[in-house]
């Protein structure tokens, strides 16, 4: 792989620099990223300007690919990311308002999605950035006290509290939408094969389990707070044709808000999950 890599910050992310999207169907490409992916967590390749055929080519040479089956593209693979009805299902605009709050995706699946690749195919002046955190690192950096503290916790995580941050006063139907997607309770400290550990948190963490829900929140809350501190997290500004991707399981993630009306417009990747959320 050719071009210029840097690291953005100590604790997250490598910016790639010079690339062009030829480069993309390069075995070595997706080896160096898979690399990259495993060391920074966060993965910005400036203006490559993939095609939908090149983005499914090299997202599938790092692994299975989630169909999304919304017929809005020829490749399945492919999600369209905006508020914007008029681009995108009614339903999945409305539901991207809760993309605003930290979270990561899948996390009410059995197995979170492994990573997510997102290209610029509009960006909007005004806003839209995208922020990351490593949960990882902010881990590592707690004291023992509070390692042990939160070591053998496990949390509900739910769709319908994500959903709730976003819209806080729900019609009945909203709801009922919401609650169509089934709980999942995972270990609060996901515990890799390798002994590698991050925080399991974001919106849809709802409630610690055998805990009341004031004491739940306040830890929970406490946690996000200490995860998404400066130090743990960057920020993207998007340029039209930029590729991002980010080890899903491990970072934290939110877009900057936006209006609906926004030209902002992404197509998005996704990698199947590979590994369980296991306690130590």
């Amino acid at each position: 792989m050719s071009g210029t890599a840097q690291p953005i910050t100590s604790k997250i992310g490598l910016e790639v620099t010079g690339m062009t999207a030829g480069q993309f169907a390069d075995p070595d490409t997706a080896q160096q990223a898979q690399r990259d992916l495993d060391e920074y967590g966060v993965v910005v390749y400036r203006d490559v300007n993939l095609s939908d055929d090149e983005l499914v080519e090299f997202s599938r040479r790092l692994g299975t690919l989630v169909v999304q089956p919304t017929g809005e593209h020829q490749h399945p693979e492919i999600q369209t990311i905006t508020l914007d009805p008029s681009k995108t299902n009614a339903m999945l605009a409305s539901f991207r308002q809760g993309n605003f709050h930290w979270h990561i995706d899948g996390a009410t699946l059995d197995i979170p999605q492994k990573a997510t690749l997102l290209t610029a195919r509009a960006v909007d002046p005004a806003g839209g950035d995208t922020e990351f955190a490593n949960t990882y690192a902010a881990y590592d950096a707690l004291s023992d006290a509070e390692r042990t503290e939160i070591a053998d916790l496990q949390v509900v995580h739910t769709f319908a509290h994500a959903q709730s941050l976003a819209n806080p006063d729900p019609t009945a139907e909203q709801r009922a939408a919401w609650d169509r997607v089934p709980p999942q309770v995972h270990p609060l400290v996901w515990t890799r094969r390798s002994g590698r550990k991050s925080l399991l948190l974001g919106a849809t963490a709802a409630e610690v389990v055998g805990w009341p829900i004031e004491k739940s929140r306040d830890l929970l809350d406490r946690l996000l707070a200490w995860a998404t501190q400066p130090q743990f997290t960057l920020r993207h500004q998007w340029h039209v044709g930029d590729l991002v991707m980010w080890d899903n399981t491990g970072m934290l993630h939110r877009a900057l808000p936006f209006e609906p009306t926004s030209v902002r417009l992404m197509h998005r990747t996704t990698l199947q999950g590979e590994e369980p959320v296991t306690a130590a």
